[in-house]
């Protein structure tokens, strides 16, 4: 850590910042996180640092909307997540940094693109609409999910596709989310322990960073109900764009 330069630093700090209002106002918005610690850390390394963030974060969210899950579609979606973090656990074990540089930015540029595609046919008729809360939607958002939590930290914008597509109310959507992802985060610290991405070292790292996390967390709770959404989603896609890209140079 002591090699590690205050612009290094200061983009650390921003992301663990963007943890913190991700899972307090913007689900999903994560993506800029993972684009700032994959951009100035080792790949694998960024992975398990930001993990340990994103739990904290899940602490604050469950604080904050922990009565208002949909546990019916959590469980829907359970097989296919479980199959997708056995994948995403996989492809870490034999992946090199470059390939799972790579793979960051190609995953953030997909849920990008779905993210956009997803707002532009929302407004289609019902019957379209309703593949996104069927069987096959389950399987097909869990299991891409799955692998883009463990290889990438980046399954907020997927899961939050789906829970649009049910169609949740604002609370529903905040608390389900908070409750997927902290069961799946906490899920992940054995299989990431066991590819050493969460060293001593990364920890201490986290201890530094944590009240960037809080600190989001409390802001997200105070804009959540007088943000303008859609100005702030618009930034987050623009710059998870540049920071996918740059990882893809």
């Amino acid at each position: 850590m002591a090699e590690l330069s205050p612009l290094v630093w200061t983009a650390l700090a921003l992301g663990a910042v963007v943890v913190g209002l991700s899972k307090t106002a913007v689900p999903g918005g994560g993506t800029l996180a993972v684009a700032l610690f994959a951009a100035v850390l080792p790949a694998k390394d960024s992975t398990g640092a930001l993990l340990v963030l994103l739990i904290l974060g899940d602490m604050f969210a469950l604080l904050a909307y922990r009565r208002h899950a949909d546990w019916r579609v959590i469980a829907r979606m359970a097989p296919a997540v479980v199959l997708g973090l056995v994948a995403g656990w996989g492809f870490l074990a034999v992946a090199d940094d470059g390939w799972v540089r790579r793979t960051i930015a190609v995953l953030l540029l997909a849920v990008v693109a779905v993210t956009l595609w997803r707002r532009a046919v929302q407004n289609r008729s019902q019957a379209e609409s309703t593949f996104g809360s069927g069987t096959v939607a389950a399987w097909t958002y869990g299991g891409l999910g799955g692998f883009a939590t463990m290889v990438a930290n980046a399954a907020g914008p997927v899961m939050s596709m789906y829970f649009l597509a049910v169609k949740f109310p604002v609370k529903a959507f905040l608390g389900t989310s908070a409750w997927f992802f902290a069961i799946i985060n906490i899920a992940k610290l054995p299989f990431s322990i066991g590819l050493g991405i969460i060293t001593p070292s990364s920890l201490l790292m986290d201890l530094l960073l944590a009240p960037g996390v809080v600190l989001g967390a409390f802001a997200g709770r105070c804009l959540v109900a007088r943000m303008n959404q859609r100005v702030f989603d618009r930034v987050v896609i623009v710059l998870t764009v540049i920071g996918a890209l740059y990882l893809l140079v």
